[in-house]
């Protein structure tokens, strides 16, 4: 049947008073806190006051259709952003693992955790196209053989068990992940106010989120420990509130063991501190050298005097320039690659990234930065002519344009 042409579509032409119409308070809400702003900022904009923002938010009242044309540019969303209709899952941000919460503001933490929101939209759009592989996580099935309480050693012993992990190093740490289901993104937050946003991960959604920063993605060996710490919190304290100090312990412990089995790691280590020995061992098992010093003090191979020895060489040796670690660039297997992909194949059968913007009702820059893809077009910079420009010893050309040059850009947008 074909679309009446007296009918509007929502996404195609949407106006004002429709979007009014279909006016979707929390949209709002995620919108205003993606902005960084408070109430009290957006009621400035509005020119209303901050209890009508509030009121909006709660559903009490609807802004009127000038009011959403402000919110649309205000907020950087398209007008179509603030009506209901599409998917939507509510996450607070007490339903996460933070892993430095104690140093991340409750704005920040609350502005993190809208981009999941929104990253779960993303993965919901896709898997209407893609099938994605489904969650496999050993916690999940009724009837799992991990008891409650478990000692976090032997949840990561049955996790590897049950995913099929042969002895040795465990490699290809986050496409494992990612192949159980697990939805991993490298979201940046440089120059943003959730800068110190550090790694975090949900089970509160349909599929388990892993969130990891920039700042870890520059060391592999951090990038690699990170991503098996969030994975404990997802098998451990799926159910737990987030926020002890022993959860965080416990999901490290987790991390240790998953990355470096005691029963294999403890016959390699050294009994006597030498570097080069850590070196090579930090290579083959994917770890830092400072993460099998104190392996090995756990394990007891090395006294607590030595293994203050050894911490200190290996600082003095990072302050020195002399131990370098390298990015994830160079491991594939570490690279979250199951949202692109899935875009990808998505686009082979006809989606177009436009199209997906549209349905989400999101600008294309914010696609393109869930779907951590980079933006190759070169970013045009202005330069201010120089004091001499119009004068009788400037040339034509630079009369009043000043210089313009082009650059290279990777950031996402």
């Amino acid at each position: 049947m074909s679309k009446d042409p007296r009918q509007p579509s929502l996404f195609d032409a949407p106006s004002t008073g429709m979007v009014a119409d279909l006016f979707e308070p929390a949209r709002l809400t995620q919108a205003r806190v993606l902005a960084g702003m408070t109430k009290q900022d957006l009621a400035d904009k509005l020119g209303v006051s901050p209890a009508a923002v509030g009121q909006y938010e709660a559903g009490i009242t609807r802004p009127r259709p000038d009011h959403i044309e402000t919110l649309s540019s205000t907020l950087d969303f398209p007008v179509a952003f603030f009506a209901g209709g599409r998917p939507y899952a509510r996450l607070d941000s007490s339903m996460a693992h933070f892993r430095s919460l104690r140093t991340t503001r409750v704005g920040e933490r609350a502005k993190a955790t809208a981009l999941v929101e929104q990253l779960w939209e993303l993965t919901f759009a896709l898997e209407k196209r893609v099938e994605l592989p489904p969650v496999d996580l050993p916690i999940a099935p009724p009837g799992a053989s991990l008891p409650v309480g478990a000692e976090p050693e032997a949840v990561a012993r049955e996790v590897r068990r049950q995913w099929g992990i042969d002895k040795g190093p465990l490699r290809h740490l986050v496409r494992t992940m990612e192949l159980r289901g697990v939805i991993v993104s490298v979201l940046s937050f440089a120059g943003d106010d959730v800068a110190r946003v550090d790694a975090f991960c949900t089970s509160r959604l349909p599929r388990p989120v892993v969130i990891l920063t920039p700042d870890r993605a520059n060391d592999i060996y951090r990038h690699r420990f990170t991503a098996a710490h969030e994975l404990g919190h997802l098998m451990l304290h799926a159910d737990i509130v987030p926020g002890d100090l022993e959860q965080e312990r416990e999901a490290s412990r987790f991390a240790a063991e998953l990355l470096t089995p005691a029963a294999e790691i403890e016959r390699e280590l050294p009994s006597r501190f030498r570097m080069a020995a850590l070196e090579e061992l930090s290579r083959v098992w994917g770890v830092s050298p400072a993460s099998l010093v104190r392996r090995s003090k756990e394990l007891g191979v090395i006294s607590d005097v030595s293994a203050r020895r050894a911490y200190q060489r290996v600082q003095q040796l990072r302050s020195a320039g002399l131990m370098r670690p390298d990015t994830i660039a160079g491991y594939p297997g570490e690279t979250p690659t199951l949202l692109p992909s899935a875009f990808e194949l998505a686009e082979q059968h006809g989606l177009s990234l436009k199209e997906l913007a549209n349905e989400l009702a999101w600008p294309l820059r914010r696609v393109r930065q869930l779907l951590g893809m980079d933006d190759s077009r070169p970013a045009l910079r202005l330069v201010a002519p120089s004091p001499t420009a119009g004068t009788s010893q400037s040339k034509p050309s630079d009369q009043g344009t000043g210089d313009t040059r082009t650059r290279g850009n990777s950031a996402c947008r």
